[in-house]
């Protein structure tokens, strides 16, 4: 029997491998007991995926990077830092929402900061798509959120209005004062430049 799940390489401390990059995840296999599970895509150097972890002990945490030297100092620091909440997946961000996160498992997914793709021909690149609304609507548990966040203001509308298009997710007032919310590396380089950030809070409806 042919074997898909094979690294080239041994998994770091940290890194989550899963058994099988073609089926859906169990809740077993990324998070312990009930403990609400969160996901970070495109977690970059890891800075708000820890900053979480540190903050919500209680709570699991999967960053998702693409990027291998991203994902080995990520790893270098929650396994430094103790943070034994927390695992890395070195996985396309698309492919694990449409194709492994679990279904109604996920308390929150976190999308912070995405590549805008601001040329008209790349715009279906963006992450933001109908298909993968009802992904995450799919992976996220009744009532659970997803947060998008951006300075590109455009990117911002066109997110706003394939929400608004897809119609099952309540848009939710999100403030810096809603509650504890650490910056990601590029917010603060943004915000260091004048940038403001853009927000969207999205909590799945409940069928009544």
């Amino acid at each position: 029997m042919q074997t898909f799940n094979v690294l080239p390489r041994a998994a770091l401390a940290g890194e989550f491998v899963p058994g099988d990059y073609f089926r859906k995840l169990e809740r077993a296999e990324i998070c312990r007991g009930e403990r609400p599970l969160e996901i970070d895509l495109g977690c970059g150097d890891g800075s708000f995926l820890m900053e979480m972890a540190r903050e919500f002990p209680e709570r699991d945490f999967l960053g998702v990077e693409r990027l291998l030297g991203r994902v080995r100092k990520v790893c270098k620091k929650l396994t430094r830092r103790g943070l034994e909440n927390t695992r890395v997946l070195r996985l396309d961000s698309r492919y694990v929402v449409e194709w492994l996160l679990p279904e109604a498992e996920i308390s929150r997914l976190h999308l912070l900061c995405p590549d805008p793709w601001p040329k008209l021909r790349h715009h279906r690149r963006r992450l933001v798509q109908m298909e993968f609304l009802e992904a995450v609507r799919r992976a996220l548990v009744p009532g659970g959120e997803f947060l998008f966040m951006t300075d590109h203001e455009e990117y911002f509308q066109w997110a706003v209005e394939k929400v608004g298009a897809f119609g099952k997710f309540q848009i939710e007032e999100w403030t810096e004062e809603s509650f504890f919310y650490p910056k990601t590396d590029f917010q603060q380089q943004w915000e260091a430049e004048g940038k403001s950030m853009f927000r969207l809070r999205c909590r799945k409806v409940v069928a009544g």
